[in-house]
């Protein structure tokens, strides 16, 4: 019976992973459009991705609105979490479901009104309405990471520094978020990843200045089916692997941390 289950699982597991990997041999191909199998073997469209502007200049644009996008986030997400962990008042639940609506609402759907709201204030062909737009969808997954860590916070230890003379501020940098800060470094993993990887928007809200990374793959696969394209995913698959590696080295760090403010 272990054995059909451990099959099964090793099933599961190829069957989940093997459009990622497929993508893999199809970057490195020869030829001028995706097929498999491949005719050749080459390298011609990593140098075609590290080349050409438009893809360089579309990774610049996704890692700039990701990096804004992440601060931004991150600092919103991690003291809402923290205030709603603190207070009490009516309707905390629904405050809690409303912040989470971006997560569940169609992205087609935000992205359209967005596209309304921000029209009006000249915020769209933008990057700061795009920044804006990203920090709204990945707000929420901080929120939801940093409260799951807040919670399993002892409050003791803040009324502990607040009676030794720390001010509120200091009570919470120096003891909260050395004690949450795993979960900040997750919800900001994600908020990164999700800006990152955020298309629907950005077709939206961007010019033709304001292209990133998805949306350029976007467009590629409109004009020309081009292996450009899986060079592009390829580096996208092995950023997100970089990105947990840098949250659980992190996530090891901070709890060293969390061990060392407990003693």
């Amino acid at each position: 019976m272990m054995m059909a289950i451990r099959i099964f699982a090793v099933l599961v597991l190829v069957f989940l992973v093997s459009p990622i990997v497929v993508i893999f041999p199809l970057s490195f191909s020869s030829g001028e459009i995706l097929t498999l199998p491949t005719p050749g073997w080459s390298l011609r469209w990593y140098e075609d991705f590290f080349t050409a502007g438009r893809w360089l200049e579309a990774t610049r644009n996704s890692f700039v609105v990701g990096g804004f996008t992440m601060v931004i986030a991150t600092t919103l997400g991690t003291l809402a979490a923290f205030g709603l962990n603190m207070a009490r008042f009516p309707g905390k639940k629904t405050v809690l479901v409303i912040l989470s609506l971006p997560m569940v609402v169609p992205v087609i759907v935000a992205a359209s009104s967005m596209y309304v709201a921000f029209s009006a204030w000249g915020l769209t062909n933008t990057f700061t309405g795009l920044v804006i737009a990203h920090v709204i969808v990945a707000a929420p997954y901080v929120v939801i990471t940093v409260l799951a860590a807040v919670q399993t916070l002892d409050m003791t230890l803040v009324r502990a520094a607040l009676s030794l003379g720390a001010t509120p501020v200091q009570a919470f940098r120096e003891v909260v978020l050395p004690l949450i800060l795993p979960g900040v470094i997750a919800g900001a993993v994600f908020a990164f990843a999700t800006s990152f990887d955020e298309l629907v928007i950005a077709i939206f809200l961007t010019g033709p200045g304001q292209f990133t990374l998805p949306r350029q793959m976007f467009a590629g696969l409109r004009e020309m089916l081009s292996p450009t394209i899986a060079a592009s995913a390829v580096i996208m698959v092995v950023l997100s692997v970089v990105l947990l590696l840098i949250s659980e080295a992190a996530r090891n760090y901070a709890t060293r941390l969390q061990g060392g403010a407990r003693q």
